[in-house]
């Protein structure tokens, strides 16, 4: 477990929550805040500003999964969800809900370590793969932009395709711009030129 990590861990049951916060400490150096209560918990975290979140409940609904999902943020950070068996149903919908790690049968103290370093190695592995989805989606929407301004410059210039591509890059370097946004302003110029 990282050194100096804070984690909120939501416990409405007071001795529950003074166990986990033991545990806690007892697994490496972190700052503990406990929330008992989830009315208002979005804010609650937030003031808190935590690198993991854990949520300790017998048998949630899956009103109060998706309530407490959304409040601690899961794309934020990682989020460890302990449940009781009965609650075992929901494993699906609090993994696509953001939770990092859904752990049934509750909360022992022999598995938090295990259970927070699975959470943090697995939010860290989806926030990465998110990124490399944003920069893939940037860069296939870019090409797009690129290849339509080149079609439009071979029409109107009545120039090769490499040639359309080797203006706008002159163009771009002339104007200390990337490609892309010297092919975005001229498609936006045909558009209103059209």
């Amino acid at each position: 477990m990282n050194q100096h990590l804070t984690v909120v861990v939501v416990e409405q049951n007071k001795e529950r929550a003074f166990a986990i916060v033991d545990a806690l400490k007892e697994a490496g150096e972190v700052h503990v805040s406990v929330i008992g209560s989830v009315s208002g918990l979005a804010r609650k975290i937030a003031t808190h500003s935590p690198d993991l979140v854990l949520i300790d409940i017998d048998n949630p609904s899956r009103d109060m999964l998706e309530e407490l999902t959304v409040a601690s943020g899961p794309m934020e950070r990682p989020v460890a969800m302990f449940v009781s068996g009965a609650a075992g149903g929901l494993a699906k919908a609090a993994v696509e809900a953001g939770v990092s790690a859904y752990v049934v049968d509750g909360l022992q103290a022999d598995r938090i370590k295990p259970v927070i370093d699975t959470a943090i190695a697995r939010f860290q592995v989806l926030r990465q793969m998110r990124t490399e989805l944003a920069e893939t989606r940037r860069a296939l929407e870019e090409r797009k932009v690129i290849d339509r301004a080149k079609g439009l410059l071979m029409k109107a210039r009545g120039v090769s395709e490499d040639e359309a591509y080797a203006l706008m890059r002159k163009t771009a370097m002339n104007q200390n711009r990337r490609v892309a946004d010297v092919a975005e302003a001229l498609v936006t110029a045909s558009g209103l030129l059209s």
